[in-house]
Parts: C-alpha cells; structure tokens; sequence
C-alpha cells in the first residue's frame, strides 16, 4: 500500500480542512484580498499543477507562479499547504461518475463546487445490471482517475477521506454493498476489503496491467458473491 512517505511528506499533523471552520474576514480585509482569485481557481489549478509536476515537486511558490500572484496572496484563501492538498485530492475525486448523485446533503463547504475540467470519469458503456457488473465499473473508472492523477494515491493515504465528493464516493460503494444482501459482520468485512483493494492498488495503477487489475477485482467479487450465497443458504 502506498503511504504518505511513498509523497516525501510527512503526516500531516493540522485538523483536516474539512473539520475546521474558516471564519469570515472582515469586510476591510476582504476589499484587499487579491483580485481575480478564489478557492476554487486555486484549487483547479493545485490539480493541474500536480498533474504536470507530480506531488514531491508541487510548492505554494510555484502554484502561485503559475497563477501569476505572489506566494502570500493563496493565503488569504488557504490556511496551509496541506488545507489546499485537501481540496485538489476531493476535487479529482469529483471526477469519478457515480450514481451515487450529488455530494451527501450537509457537506462541507470548502472545496466544493463544479466538476473539475474535462468532466466526470467516462463509464465503460452502458451502465450493467447487477451489483457485480456496477462495482466492476466503479472499481474501474476509479483506477482510470488514479492513473490519471498519480498524486491522488499517496494523498489518500495520507488524509482523511471526509470532503463532500470522498463521502459521495463511499455512498456508492455503501449502495451496491447493500445489493449483495450481506448482512453485518460480513458486509462490513466486504467494504473494508474493496475499500482496501482500491486504496491499495493505487500506487501500482500504471505498472500493473488493466488485465491483472480486473482479474484481481474479479476474484474479490466471486469471494464477496460467494459469502452472500452461503449466507442466503444459512439463512433458507
């Protein structure tokens, strides 16, 4: 599994962004913020940077030089580094085509806002029938987002999973968990085991062949399939 020291960065050790209210500025301060920023633009293009210069390399002074302001002025609308590393992980989580809907209601609001550019994950096709075939795709399209965006896996690993588009995600996998008609504690064991799968696999999403990866997602289907018929039978 890749860990926060795969990123050359330690843990962080502030209260997630997503846990900590960000109070108002006062109007006098808000007048003098840099003009043409927002947390929005800032976070989409933390994204882009990561994506062009990879995680060891990405630095405020150099998001700022990309954004043509100066290192101080991100400040006005992040608090740390680690606040805007937050952001960018939930805003390429946003990406991922879920029928999960909208965010859960009452999430967070920093760091939300429209889908990044280029739009959801495409799914493979039409969406399939069954439980299987549509962990299948979830399971997919959420490699594709990690081979897309390689930094996504060290920074999973290395906060946590609360922002609105993370829980919409977990909602989904939650949802198709429910269709096996497995009951707790073996559903719970179910959804630490594809929870794992993916998290896991994540820092070898580019080495490992798409072949091998469905493979290995099918195994994990026919235990979890395998584990609900032998519940049903208990059950009979």
């Amino acid at each position: 599994m890749v860990t926060a020291a795969d990123a050359g960065d330690p843990l962080p050790v502030e209260p997630s962004v997503w846990l900590t209210a960000r109070p108002a500025a006062p109007a006098r301060r808000r007048s003098e913020a840099p003009s043409g920023l927002d947390r929005e633009r800032i976070t989409a293009a933390t994204v882009r940077l990561l994506d062009s210069e990879g995680l060891a390399r990405f630095s405020m002074r150099r998001l700022a030089a990309g954004l043509g302001v100066t290192a101080m002025s991100l400040y006005w609308y992040v608090d740390t580094k680690h606040d805007l590393l937050e952001l960018a992980l939930d805003r390429a989580l946003g990406e991922l085509a879920l029928s999960a809907g909208p965010p859960p209601e009452g999430g967070p609001a920093p760091g939300g806002g429209p889908v990044p550019e280029g739009g959801p994950v495409p799914e493979a096709g039409p969406a399939p029938d069954g439980w299987p075939g549509r962990l299948r795709a979830l399971a997919r399209g959420y490699r594709r987002l990690l081979t897309d965006h390689p930094w996504v896996a060290p920074l999973t690993a290395a906060y946590p999973n609360i922002g609105p588009h993370a829980r919409a995600f977990d909602a989904a996998l939650q949802r198709l968990l429910d269709a096996t008609g497995l009951a707790d504690p073996a559903r719970t064991g179910a959804h630490l085991a594809v929870s794992q799968f993916l998290h896991g696999c994540g820092g070898a999403a580019r080495r490992a062949p798409e072949g091998d990866f469905c493979l290995a997602l099918d195994v994990l289907i026919a235990g979890i399939e395998a584990k609900a018929g032998a519940g049903a039978g208990a059950t009979a």
